[in-house]
């Protein structure tokens, strides 16, 4: 198992759409990183999430954790995401940790009004756009990180 969660680790950190992908703490069944949306508001930062392994991986689904806040319907105060790719009913164990993370960007970049854990926000986001997605770039501003320039080519 170890040796499968250290080549997916491999193949994840080829995708450009997360920075500064690593085990935390040394332990390859947690990483670390920052994950970089595409669209406004949150393309303007980089957001540091969390990706839990259980040790009976690829039986049971990673667990995202976001640990940068975000002002998004689809992530609760607590970092905690809505990602049905990774809940018990729909995680298939041929899914690799890089489609997990390339779901958890996909996510962000496109509030989904049929992905939520915050109502209030989801409700907002339908109700007054306007309130909903200054109040992102806000919180965008705010808590995430700056980007980083883009490494160079080989």
């Amino acid at each position: 198992m170890a040796g499968r969660i250290a080549k997916e680790l491999a193949e994840a950190r080829r995708w450009g759409g997360a920075r500064d992908l690593r085990p935390l703490d040394g332990n390859v069944l947690r990483w670390e990183g920052r994950l970089l949306p595409n669209n406004p508001p949150y393309n303007t930062g980089a957001f540091r999430f969390e990706l839990a392994f259980s040790p009976h991986h690829p039986l049971v689904p990673p667990r995202a954790t976001l640990r940068t806040s975000i002002y998004h319907p689809g992530v609760d105060p607590d970092g905690r995401v809505c990602q049905p790719l990774t809940s018990a009913q729909h995680w298939v164990p041929t899914t690799r940790a890089v489609q997990v993370l390339q779901d958890l960007l996909l996510l962000l970049d496109s509030p989904d009004p049929q992905r939520v854990l915050r109502q209030d926000l989801a409700r907002e986001l339908q109700e007054q756009p306007e309130v909903f997605w200054r109040q992102a770039e806000e919180y965008t501003r705010r808590y995430a990180e700056r980007r980083s320039p883009e490494p160079p080519g080989p």
